[in-house]
């Protein structure tokens, strides 16, 4: 008598295939800008129960750790070649947090939770605008159309600028160039929301991407010097040096403007002579 084929062996053999693929060994290279952007996340959440706790300078210092972890693992990830939809989500995720959730409570308990209800709304305004910023950059990525000498420019400032620009009131607060942040809570009101209004904006400014990844020889030692001296000033004089960053930043805003206006209409007139302008 005729027996039916046992699949049970079969079934055994491609389940311990399928175990063995999801252990597969991950490079280690794809590790590192995720682990940077996990300490990212740490320094963030950091920030906000150090606000809770009333130790403000230190929760701005937290979040300014944040941003520099920022600028570090996608640059990490691109040298190494270790980027991955994964690292680009949790990314995403962490950015919300550390630069719009963080800087929005940080300023709320310094400042405008005087205003009640008003105060607050003015902090959701921040942070919803601020996760907005980065679902539009994330959908801008997807973009084949995108003409190359765009990716000089953001559209709207970058999330980690915005929750640097935010957190200026309490730089000057720390430097007592301004009295209590419940004194001058209707003034921070404003500020804190045009902030979230520029991240969102269709302002062009500077992505700093067109530096290169390569420089000249006779630059090195300068660019190294110069980066020593930011970093040793930022230690030294903390809350001065981000002040001037912020006002720095502020002023380049109608120079990015300018900027983008000229190479856009450089792009029209080149699609123009060669026909392609509809």
């Amino acid at each position: 008598m005729a027996t039916l084929p046992d699949f049970r062996d079969d079934l055994k053999a491609r389940s311990r295939e399928q175990r063995l693929r999801r252990f597969k060994q991950i490079p280690l290279r794809f590790l590192l800008p995720n682990l940077i952007t996990l300490l990212a996340l740490c320094s963030g959440i950091t920030a906000i129960r150090l606000g809770v706790e009333g130790r403000y300078e230190l929760a701005v210092g937290a979040v300014i750790v944040a941003i520099v972890l920022d600028a570090v693992d996608g640059r990490l990830a691109r040298f190494l070649k270790g980027t991955s939809r994964f690292g680009a989500e949790l990314d995403s995720l962490a950015d919300f947090v550390n630069f719009g959730v963080a800087p929005a409570m940080l300023i709320y308990m310094w400042s405008l939770n005087g205003l009640k209800t008003l105060g607050w709304v003015g902090a959701l305004c921040f942070a919803i605008c601020c996760g907005l910023r980065l679902a539009r950059f994330n959908v801008a990525l997807d973009d084949p159309d995108r003409p190359a000498w765009t990716m000089n420019f953001f559209t709207g400032a970058p999330a980690p600028a915005g929750a640097g620009l935010a957190m200026a009131p309490m730089y000057l607060g720390f430097l007592d160039l301004i009295g209590d942040g419940h004194t001058v809570a209707w003034l921070v009101l404003p500020y804190i929301v045009a902030t979230g209004l520029l991240m969102i904006s269709r302002v062009p400014t500077f992505s700093g991407k067109a530096l290169g990844s390569r420089i000249s020889r006779d630059l090195v030692l300068p660019i190294l010097g110069f980066t020593v001296f930011v970093a040793v000033s930022l230690i030294a004089f903390t809350w001065q040096v981000l002040t001037a960053l912020s006002l720095i930043y502020i002023v380049l805003l109608p120079f990015g403007i300018a900027s983008y206006r000229k190479q856009n209409a450089a792009h029209k007139e080149r699609l123009a002579e060669t026909g392609l302008e509809s």
